[in-house]
């Protein structure tokens, strides 16, 4: 039987904190939002790109999960209407646990940093074709760790219209 997960709405810096941390806008003209200690790595050289990422459809079947044992990896929307963040903690053996895997909804006015060593699936957008900026560190063998997994589908939240989700999900983030 194949596994489903529910799209979660309730993205914020603290629902994502166990996966890493949401790259938000300052508030105030002249305030800056440090994110500095989320980079590097012992050895490891930047790598800076610029991707581009075809629009998935709800419901969205993920078989694919990957991970980054020596460094964090920041995505930064140039160009994204919205995008799901899929991310699971790992097991005892370093495996993802797919039993706590999570998928939230992210406008595209956020971005993300997947913490190192953290399972997520590759970048997913909505609506349109969509624009990333991202920044991560290589340098070891096993720098990208992928990994076949018994495909789950992310369905959308029951009830709720795509204008809603936008909304709840601009909403919660900046509460």
């Amino acid at each position: 039987m194949s596994r489903s997960v529910i799209l979660r709405t309730d993205f914020t810096e603290e629902t994502f904190a166990p996966y890493g941390t949401v790259i938000a806008q300052p508030e105030n003209i002249g305030e800056r939002r440090m994110y500095s200690q989320w980079l590097g790595g012992d050895g490891l050289s930047p790598v800076f790109h610029v991707n581009a990422v075809a629009p998935a459809i709800l419901p969205y079947r993920v078989s694919l999960l990957e991970r980054h044992p020596h460094a964090a990896q920041a995505f930064i929307p140039l160009d994204v209407s919205r995008y799901l963040v899929t991310v699971a903690p790992s097991d005892d053996d370093g495996q993802p646990n797919l039993d706590a895997l999570v998928s939230f909804l992210v406008p595209g006015n956020l971005g993300v940093v997947y913490g190192r060593g953290i399972w997520h699936a590759g970048a997913s957008v909505l609506d349109r074709i969509g624009h990333f900026t991202v920044l991560m560190w290589r340098g070891k063998a096993d720098d990208d760790v992928m990994l076949d997994v018994d495909a789950f589908t992310i369905l959308p939240p029951a009830g709720d219209g795509q204008e809603a989700l936008d909304t709840t999900v601009a909403q919660k983030v900046r509460a």
